[in-house]
């Protein structure tokens, strides 16, 4: 079952590894990849939007789900 048709993506470029976001997911779908950025688990992504909205650099942003075809 997909829980919405969004989802959490994190432009690495951007991010600082600060964890805010990690903190704030409901549903613990972000994590800190090798020190140097958060990660999306997209299966536990509910596209609540809180880690994008605690993001200090504002690098994370909700898209639409990518529907199997």
């Amino acid at each position: 079952m997909i829980p919405s048709k969004r989802v959490a993506s994190v432009d690495a470029g951007r991010c600082v590894a600060c964890g805010a976001c990690c903190r704030v997911c409901p549903r613990e779908a972000l994590s800190i990849w090798r020190g140097c950025a958060a990660r999306v688990d997209g299966a536990a992504c509910v596209g609540c939007g809180r880690c994008s909205r605690e993001c200090p650099v504002d690098c994370i942003r909700l898209a639409e789900r990518e529907v199997p075809a």
